[in-house]
């Protein structure tokens, strides 16, 4: 097959997987828009942040550090433990990505990974081709940021009474994620429970309220996923189990 056929087939192959994903990428972006507004930002930084920030949790983190005027390391440190899980997925995927691959392009494949496009490069069968991750993910990621500059649009023209009723929006969002690994696994429903008794507690301490928002963040982040390995640590055959089902 001719190369610049192949190459065409592909993008076309990533659009057409990117578009429904970047759909969803849309609504729940446009939650966190009304959020990064309330932290002063404008629609084209908006855009920016969420372009180069692929995670929902990592991006709400940023915003809400924005707002309590968290120092550039927290923030950075922040986002890089809540964009963690990436380290594993770029490690995994580069395993589905043909050997003679220039080092650019494999960067670039690993600034593409959200956890949808993870599953996409995954479930392709044989070798994942870079271009078909690209054109998947740049459809996805435009969705995406355009979704957060939209709602950071919208914040600035709705009243003020609705904007904070949006506002909700992205705690919904968050508890989609963590109610559903809740309800299978006591291990983990305790974790968040014991997660949300902590950060309360942090917050009324005197010797630890007195430290900002990011650094008790940072703090009861590592603090609990260390605990939380050692203590409860999943056997290989669970996780055998799991990639079967």
């Amino acid at each position: 097959m001719n190369h610049g056929v192949e190459r065409k087939k592909l993008i076309l192959w990533g659009l057409r997987d990117g578009f429904p994903i970047g759909m969803g990428y849309f609504a729940v972006a446009f939650s966190l828009g009304i959020t990064a507004r309330n932290a002063g930002l404008n629609p084209l930084q908006g855009f920016v942040a969420s372009f180069l920030n692929h995670a929902s949790a990592g991006e709400y983190a940023l915003y809400s550090q924005i707002a309590a005027g968290a120092a550039l390391w927290e923030i950075a440190a922040v986002i890089f433990i809540a964009n963690m899980r990436y380290l594993l997925m770029s490690a995994s995927l580069s395993q589905k990505i043909r050997p003679e691959t220039p080092i650019l392009k494999r960067m670039g494949a690993g600034f593409c990974i959200t956890d949808e496009i993870f599953a996409l490069g995954i479930a392709a069968p044989g070798w994942t081709p870079v271009t078909y991750l690209g054109s998947a993910f740049l459809l996805a990621a435009v969705m995406w940021s355009g979704g957060t500059a939209t709602g950071i649009a919208a914040g600035n023209i709705l009243p003020e009474n609705v904007v904070s009723a949006l506002s909700v929006a992205i705690y919904g969002m968050f508890l989609a994620i963590i109610v559903p690994p809740a309800r299978k696994n006591r291990i983990i429903a305790g974790l968040v429970a014991v997660s949300f008794l902590l950060s309360f507690l942090t917050s009324r301490l005197e010797w630890l309220s007195t430290l900002s928002e990011g650094t008790r963040v940072i703090i009861l982040t590592v603090s609990l996923s260390g605990a939380a390995a050692l203590l409860f640590p999943v056997r290989d055959e669970e996780t055998e189990g799991e990639g079967a089902a």
